[in-house]
């Protein structure tokens, strides 16, 4: 009885929506004046150990070891969340100082506890390209692979790309954007990744394509470049998530010693309304150490060093389109993910995938692509019609 008058007391806190709960002994608790939207099913008592943490923690790990269930509407979930987190939002702005290397090996761990979770495991749900960042859907019909390869060449457009030029890829993946830049633009392409998966694929990427005189991939940390005023242009994509609000200035200050003034840089980034905590659950689980900057939060810190901004556009929608294809094809193919993973990784997974689909769709969470410069470029065309030909 303890429990659910805990239980009870919290989620009256939440109390921005229409939804219920369910009890183990079959008692039902309405949320909200209307018709619920979604009902959480707890199928026995929860843990007072996990009831004493972040709320939404207690209730994702308690989804992962099967002890609730949700049916309904996840976007109403993701919408009530995201008015709960930001009861007290506009917080005053604090720019973090440049961080030293200290957290370089942290980071490392980090990324490898996210994209070394096996190349076999990743190819069970992505496309071909193996691309693990937001699609660029022309048409609503677009495949996801089609899409993928819309977002490289929208994004690599942007660039206005010359042939000889030298273009950095800054976590790379497992390459297929580098791959296209060197095809379609012949530039010398520099790819780098901290993820021994990535690389080795991406290097028998390269390979199959011959390719190795123009794409060179790396298994290197950013903070480990060496290069001065070397690069013409510079992209990243999906990659500024996992720095770290520590180190979100020492990655515009290294981005910015290795890149040639007025020098081009395409940053795409998953972004958010307002600066905040991580969502307990995805720092412990799904990207540990990875923080979500606001969009004013990265324009102020550009601008402290100089870069100016030519483009900024959202591709939110894209992205719970894309997350979408990607629970599609992860639930479809559980027999294969089964073979890998036992079934709390399965629900794990599976929860990130719909949970993050919603959030972009509420507007909770955003996907910029930020087009700057490194000092003013007056050589660039007069409009930005030339992404469009």
């Amino acid at each position: 009885m303890l429990q659910k008058f805990f239980i009870k007391s919290f989620m009256k806190q939440w109390n921005f929506g229409n939804y219920a709960i369910k009890f183990w002994d079959g008692e039902t608790v309405k949320i909200g004046n209307n018709k619920p939207k979604f009902s959480l099913i707890l199928h026995q008592p929860i843990p007072f150990k996990l009831l004493s943490k972040d709320l939404s923690l207690t209730f994702a790990e308690a989804y992962m070891e099967g002890l609730i269930d949700i049916q309904g509407d996840y976007d109403e979930i993701a919408r009530i969340i995201y008015l709960h987190s930001n009861r007290k939002y506009l917080k005053k702005y604090q720019n973090p100082n440049i961080s030293s290397k200290i957290h370089q090996n942290k980071e490392s761990k980090n990324i490898k506890s996210h994209y070394d979770l096996g190349n076999d495991f990743y190819k069970i749900w992505l496309d071909e390209t193996k691309s693990y960042s937001c699609a660029y859907f022309k048409n609503p019909t677009d495949t996801l692979y089609q899409a993928q390869i819309n977002k490289i060449e929208h994004t690599l457009k942007k660039l206005n790309l010359k042939p000889g030029e030298k273009l950095l890829d800054i976590g790379c993946g497992w390459g297929w954007l580098s791959i296209i830049a060197a095809q379609k633009y012949g530039v010398q392409v520099t790819g780098i990744t901290i993820s021994e998966e990535q690389y080795k694929e991406a290097k028998e990427r390269v390979k199959s394509h011959k390719l190795e005189n123009l794409v060179e991939i790396r298994l290197q940390n950013y903070q480990d470049l060496q290069e001065k005023e070397y690069f013409d242009k510079i992209v990243s994509v999906g990659m500024f998530e996992h720095v770290g609000a520590k180190n979100l200035s020492l990655y515009c200050s290294k981005s910015k010693e290795v890149l040639k003034p007025g020098g081009i840089f395409l940053l795409h980034s998953i972004m958010v309304m307002f600066e905040g905590e991580t969502n307990a659950w995805i720092d412990k689980y799904i990207f540990p150490g990875g923080y979500l900057p606001s969009l004013r939060e990265v324009i102020s810190i550009l601008s402290e060093f100089d870069y100016h901004l030519l483009l900024a556009e959202s591709l939110r929608f894209h992205y719970a389109k894309t997350l979408d294809i990607w629970d599609k094809n992860f639930t479809q193919n559980l027999d294969k993910v089964r073979l890998l993973y036992d079934e709390k990784f399965i629900r794990m997974w599976s929860l990130y995938l719909k949970s993050c689909a919603s959030a972009f769709r509420v507007g909770s969470i955003d996907l910029f692509q930020l087009l700057i410069s490194k000092g003013a470029n007056n050589e660039l065309p007069l409009t930005k019609e030339y992404i469009y030909q």
